[in-house]
């Protein structure tokens, strides 16, 4: 399993770990989804905006999905998550999904 490692804080002394679980369950859920708003910054209220959605999501359905709970536990709800490091997995997933669009490509063009 590929694990990725985002930088949480300007100064690079806190990261966080995200596995590829993690931005497969980010995709299921569509939680990235019209998060930021069309200004295009990410601050504390989006975290927020973020937190609010999965929580809800939790408290339904999905609350018994443990890829959700382990995204939430590892990262969503990491203490060192805030908005600079939230903005990193943003970065994150458009490029993990750019590639998956890329490799689906590839394999249906050479079957």
């Amino acid at each position: 399993m590929l694990m990725y490692k985002i930088q949480a804080n300007h100064s690079g002394t806190r990261s966080i770990e995200v596995e590829e679980s993690h931005l497969s369950t980010i995709s299921n859920y569509h939680l990235l989804d019209h998060l930021v708003d069309s200004n295009g910054i990410v601050d504390e209220s989006v975290l927020d905006k973020l937190k609010f959605n999965v929580r809800s999501l939790l408290s339904g359905d999905a609350g018994s999905d443990k890829s959700l709970l382990d995204l939430c536990l590892d990262v969503i709800y990491n203490s060192n998550m805030k908005a600079f490091g939230l903005g990193n997995l943003i970065t994150l997933y458009r490029q993990w999904e750019e590639e998956r669009s890329k490799e689906a490509e590839e394999s249906a063009a050479n079957p």
